[in-house]
């Protein structure tokens, strides 16, 4: 049986690949931490491997490649939240850039021959001009975020450790993906939350929000993983490769669609403390070099993502 081994095993993306992991078959080890949130997981706690392991200790990292000589890895953890990375700069540069050095010298030093999936994200590509959209892997890097700052460096650290050392590397560039499980700082699910909580008269009828004209281009987390899989089974070494569904949708459609759904009638109100120092006006990517290369192509329709991100919400 072949080993993955996830960092980050118990967040959103995480959890839904070893989901998706366990039917391939594939033996599933996870890097958790103790202070780790385990509820994502719970449904498949006793079919992973749950070791402890933080990727900014190089020790733990070199010990536990050691220990479990994996065939995949595929390099999830991470500071996640754009915003976050305004408040604590330093830790979001700390764990998403010197954790992915810590990841890949320990593959390096134990020598293992794993196929490695450098997770990077489309907030690298940053300020993004109207001339070039949809955005291809060649456009220019211009992160405004520290997040984003954080994903260039993750990301151009795994193209030099694979031309300095040969490393089995394919990164990705991921656009926005969402679904179920997924934390409720992130738009989709924060508004899904606030809807679900008003219905259950946890909170007065208002839905508090913050840019609404900003254009993303969303991707299912459960297509999202799966082209994750497909990235170490025929992407090319050394590559970088953009995973997105091309289509755009603006925020505001997002909050009237939920509107919609919802079981009662609700106010909306802009709050200022969620508005971004400076935020990037459109994100829509242009994946055809994933595409032709692994035959991928995302099926859930994004209508059906947020109507399953309520539903969750409403169940919890």
């Amino acid at each position: 049986m072949e080993r993955a081994l996830i960092t980050g095993i118990s967040g959103f993306v995480g959890s839904h690949l070893a989901d998706f992991l366990l039917k391939k078959n594939v033996e599933v080890y996870g890097t958790i931490r103790w202070r780790s949130q385990l509820q994502n997981i719970l449904h498949i706690k006793d079919k992973v491997i749950l070791v402890e392991g933080d990727i900014r200790d190089s020790f733990s990292m070199i010990k536990l490649l050691k220990d479990i000589n994996p065939d995949y890895i595929f390099h999830l953890a991470a500071q996640s939240f754009v915003p976050t990375s305004w408040k604590a700069p330093q830790e979001t540069l700390e764990t998403n850039i010197v954790g992915t050095v810590n990841v890949l010298e320990a593959i390096r030093v134990t020598e293992c021959q794993a196929r490695i999936q450098i997770c990077g994200s489309s907030e690298e590509y940053g300020l993004v001009h109207p001339n070039e959209v949809p955005i291809k892997e060649s456009n220019p890097l211009r992160p405004m975020s520290p997040y984003g700052v954080s994903k260039v460096a993750s990301d151009l650290l795994g193209f030099q450790y694979h031309r300095s050392y040969g490393l089995k590397i394919v990164r990705t560039r991921a656009f926005n993906h969402t679904g179920p499980r997924r934390g409720e700082p992130f738009v989709v699910s924060n508004f899904a939350k606030q809807v679900a909580d008003i219905e259950k008269g946890l909170r007065p009828p208002v839905i508090h929000v913050g840019n609404l004209e900003s254009k993303r281009d969303f991707t299912d987390v459960r297509d999202m993983v799966e082209a994750y899989w497909l990235s170490l089974q025929k992407g090319e070494f050394g590559e970088v490769y953009n995973i997105c569904s091309e289509k755009t949708w603006k925020i505001k459609w997002v909050l009237d669609f939920l509107l919609s759904k919802a079981k009662k009638p609700i106010e909306v109100k802009t709050d200022p403390a969620r508005l971004r120092p400076s935020d990037v006006e459109i994100l829509q990517g242009d994946c055809s070099k994933f595409r032709e290369q692994t035959g991928w192509t995302y099926r859930i329709p994004f209508e059906q993502t947020v109507e399953d991100t309520l539903d969750y919400w409403r169940n919890i």
